[in-house]
């Protein structure tokens, strides 16, 4: 585990900053219940198509399991027509991660940091019909001053309770499981990629899935939670 650690903090890089005390970057659910968020990344930057992974998407939909997608404005365009049927379940809440993941928002100007939602919110809304209410910073990168921008926008900031590190570079699905399932807590809130880059999560999820659920978790949509 300590490995695992050592690795999650050199790929992922995270920079979370002082933030005046207004701001909120939501890492949990409000409640003790036995309940925890499946959230699902589905990044695309310029240059690097990316689609779903069929095997984590297909498994959602059989099992009828609710879940959060942050996709994209890019991976939104190029996979619109499938977004669109995933987006009709009620079981599937759809939400803003940008529109090209720039990896440090923090470093640009607030024209280009309000453009990169807004494109998206618009590619959304015309895709599910529902405008986004949630945003996702691309690799979790932030600073007070983009949060400020971001939430002045109308968006709730939401992350995740731990990263499960999935696009790590020959992670296996064992590792990912133990890792994960060490790790969850009531309330918490899951990350996993669904844009056909973290190869081990397809075979993980199932037996995360099953396990939680005969330790007696359930499994909600962020928007059921953050009202």
């Amino acid at each position: 585990m300590a490995a695992m650690r050592t690795v999650l903090a050199a790929v992922l890089g995270l920079a979370f900053w002082a933030l005046p005390v207004s701001a909120q970057v939501v890492t949990k659910l409000p409640t003790s219940d036995k309940v925890v968020a499946l959230t699902f990344d589905a990044c695309e930057a310029p240059n690097k198509a990316a689609y779903f992974d069929h095997t984590i998407l297909d498994y959602l939909e059989k099992e009828g399991l609710p879940f959060t997608m942050f996709p994209t404005g890019l991976f939104a365009r190029r996979n619109a027509q499938e977004l669109a049927r995933v987006s009709r379940s009620p079981l599937v809440e759809v939400e803003n991660h940008s529109f090209s993941h720039p990896m440090h928002m923090e470093r640009l100007p607030p024209d280009r940091v309000a453009s990169e939602i807004a494109a998206t919110d618009r590619l959304i809304q015309s895709i599910t019909g529902r405008k986004p209410i949630f945003f996702r910073f691309p690799a979790g990168n932030y600073d007070a001053a983009t949060l400020a921008e971001v939430e002045a926008s109308g968006h709730r900031v939401v992350h995740w309770t731990f990263a499960s590190g999935d696009p790590i570079r020959g992670l296996s699905p064992q590792h990912l499981e133990e890792w994960v399932l060490s790790k969850v807590r009531p309330g918490d809130i899951l990350i996993f990629h669904i844009n056909g880059r973290a190869p081990a999560t397809g075979t993980a999820l199932p037996v995360i899935v099953a396990r939680l659920k005969a330790r007696g978790y359930r499994f909600v949509r962020l928007d059921e939670m953050l009202k």
